[in-house]
C-alpha cells in the first residue's frame, strides 16, 4: 500500500515515515511538507497528515475531493471541526477519513479505562503533560477524554461533580471541557504524559499513560493505515480501529 505523508519533516511525520517502511506491505511514496505540491499525493492510496492545525483541514479537503483515504494525526480538532469534516464529506462519501486523537495504543486504552471508571467516583480532573512546541492546550486526548468521561457519567445518571471553589486566578483550576476539569503543563524534554485522577471519599484511582519514544506511536499508526483503505465517512479515534466499544 502506498502512503503520501503530509508533514514529513515534522517530528510526528517523520516518524510515520519510519513506521511506514519497517512495515513490507507498506511503503511511503511522497513526502510533502511546507512548499511542496500536493498533487506529489496523487500516486498514492492513502494519506496521513501530521501537518499543523491550521493546515490540516485544508490538506483534508484536498484529500476527499481527490479520493484519497487519509488518517488525520494533526492536533486541533474540535467537535466544530468535525463537523466541518462531515460537511465536507457529505451525504454519501466516498472515501474515508479517520482523525486519531493519540496513536499510542496505551493512551488509548487509558481513555477507555477512564469512561468506564467515571460513573463510580465522586470527582474526575485531568492533568496532561507535553513539550513547549506543542502548539494546542489542552491536547486533543485530553479533550476527548473529558467528553468521554462526561458522557459516561451522564449516561450512569451521576450527578455534578463537587467543586466549592469560589474565588480563583484565571486558568488556577485549569480549563473545563464538558464539566470535567483539565490542567495543561508544557514543559522542555518532555513528549507526552496523561494522567486522569478519580476520587472519592477516602480512595484515589490513577490511570497514567506516559510516552517516554515517539516510537510508542508506531503501531497505531500502521493499524490506522491497515483499516482506513476501503472506508467510507468520518471515524474519529483509534479505538474503532482496535475493536474497543467506547463506554
Amino acid at each position: 500500500m502506498k502512503v503520501a505523508v503530509f508533514g514529513a519533516k515534522g517530528r510526528m511525520g517523520g516518524e510515520a515515515c519510519r513506521a511506514i517502511e519497517a512495515e513490507c506491505d507498506l511503503e511511503v511514496v511522497a513526502q510533502i511538507d511546507l512548499g511542496d505540491r500536493r498533487e506529489l499525493a496523487l500516486g498514492a492510496d492513502m494519506a496521513i497528515d501530521f501537518t499543523h492545525p491550521d493546515a490540516v483541514v485544508d490538506n483534508v479537503a484536498w484529500c476527499i475531493t481527490n479520493g484519497l483515504p487519509v488518517v488525520v494525526g494533526t492536533s486541533g480538532f474540535t467537535p466544530e471541526r468535525l463537523d466541518m469534516l462531515r460537511e465536507l464529506l457529505g451525504a454519501n462519501p466516498a472515501t474515508g477519513v479517520l482523525v486519531v486523537p493519540n496513536f499510542s495504543i496505551g493512551a488509548v486504552l487509558m481513555m477507555h479505562f477512564s469512561a468506564g471508571a467515571a460513573p463510580y467516583f465522586e470527582s474526575v480532573e485531568i492533568i496532561e503533560t507535553h513539550h513547549t512546541m506543542k502548539a494546542d492546550a489542552p491536547s486533543g486526548t485530553a479533550a476527548i477524554t473529558a467528553r468521554l468521561v462526561a458522557a459516561s457519567r451522564e449516561a450512569a445518571g451521576v450527578g455534578d461533580m463537587v467543586d466549592s471553589t469560589t474565588h480563583e486566578a484565571p486558568g488556577a483550576r485549569g480549563t473545563e471541557i464538558a464539566g470535567v476539569r483539565v490542567h495543561s503543563l508544557r514543559l522542555p524534554g518532555l513528549i507526552a504524559q496523561q494522567e486522569v485522577r478519580l476520587t472519592s471519599s477516602g480512595e484515589t484511582l490513577a490511570i497514567v499513560n506516559d510516552a517516554r519514544s515517539r516510537a510508542c506511536y508506531a503501531p497505531g499508526i500502521v493499524a490506522a493505515l491497515r483499516w482506513i483503505g476501503d472506508r467510507k465517512g468520518l471515524t474519529v479515534g483509534l479505538d474503532t480501529v482496535l475493536g474497543l466499544a467506547r463506554s
